[in-house]
């Protein structure tokens, strides 16, 4: 099949995904029922409420979580050349899951997505200027300064669960499985604008990706500031992550797999890489949060549905991910 009706296909795929999405879940709602309502629904009717208020924005949402994860993962896999990089690398749900427990344990009048914003934002602050020595700033001492902030929050979280009551250990603990259990046109409305904030620069700038993936001094001979460039692909990442973890708590694997998948079809061209990533990422989501809020009477939050996900492909990573980066 030629390349070009592959991409047709994945970009078209979010929005058949998402119109499928509308007739599936746990209330019993027919087929005829849901067109009708769509599109001769009565304000007021259970049908109505169902679908514009509880599936269609946490469709929205869902989808725009996967896109700030697919692009954000493809983004950082680039400036680091590391196939084994996801969006969280840098601390941020460290941060973020210590904003919500703060929030939850002993500063309730705060909302969860204001404080994991924060934190998740002073996380990659903080491994910036750990990893900033002599004015530099290397792919690796960003990494492991990453993962120390992320060590460091994990630690504050802990004491945190240890300290506070049962119920609130609850909440801390769901909302870190990740969820789009408590979805609303609010928090489409928050994510929509965050994520474009940080995905649309990131889009325009997508083939400075490419040059970056050479390596430093490939891309420092070419005329390219490396440090420059990494910062403001790290800054609209985070923004992106940032507001993604802030309104659906943490959903691991996302931007680790999609990426991959999308490499493994389109090759490593950041150029169609980062808008496929943008389909992919919300197909994969959304239909990872349908199987969530429909295989049982329960919610089951969608972070362990892409763990489950996630082990088989990186095991697959581990055996094939080489051959697959250096296509």
């Amino acid at each position: 099949m030629p390349n070009k009706w592959v991409n047709y296909i994945f970009f078209i795929a979010p929005l058949i995904i998402s119109f499928a999405a509308l007739f599936i879940g746990t209330y019993n709602l027919s087929p005829f029922d849901v067109i009708k309502t769509i599109f001769h629904g009565k304000i007021g009717t259970p049908e109505n409420a169902i679908i514009f208020e509880i599936r269609m924005p946490r469709i929205i949402l869902s989808g725009l979580v996967g896109i700030a994860l697919s692009v954000s993962g493809a983004t950082l896999q680039g400036i680091f050349r590391n196939p084994l990089v996801d969006p969280y690398i840098l601390g941020i749900s460290g941060g973020a899951a210590f904003g919500c427990a703060l929030c939850v344990g002993f500063l309730s009048c705060i909302p969860i997505q204001i404080m994991a914003f924060i934190f998740g934002t002073i996380a990659v602050a903080l491994a910036y200027f750990i990893a900033k020595t002599h004015g530099e700033i290397s792919r690796f001492s960003l990494i492991l300064a990453g993962i120390i902030v992320s060590s460091f929050f994990q630690a504050l979280v802990s004491i945190i669960k240890f300290l506070v009551d049962p119920h609130k250990l609850q909440s801390i603990v769901f909302w870190l499985m990740g969820s789009f259990s408590l979805s609303d046109w609010e928090k489409v409305r928050i994510a929509t604008i965050g994520i474009l904030l940080g995905t649309i620069p990131i889009f325009f700038m997508r083939w400075r990706l490419n040059v970056m993936s050479m390596g430093d001094e490939e891309a420092k001979s070419l005329g390219v500031d490396v440090n420059k460039d990494r910062i403001l692909f790290i800054i609209f990442s985070t923004i992106s992550i940032a507001v993604a973890t802030s309104v659906s708590g943490i959903i691991g694997w996302v931007g680790l797999m999609v990426p991959h998948l999308i490499r493994m079809i389109s090759g490593p061209d950041h150029r169609s890489l980062i808008p496929l990533s943008i389909a992919g990422g919300a197909s994969f989501m959304i239909i990872a949060d349908t199987l969530s809020r429909s295989l049982t009477n329960f919610d089951i939050p969608v972070g362990i549905i892409t763990a489950i996900s996630g082990t088989p492909f990186f095991v697959f990573l581990l055996k094939k991910g080489n051959e697959v980066w250096e296509r």
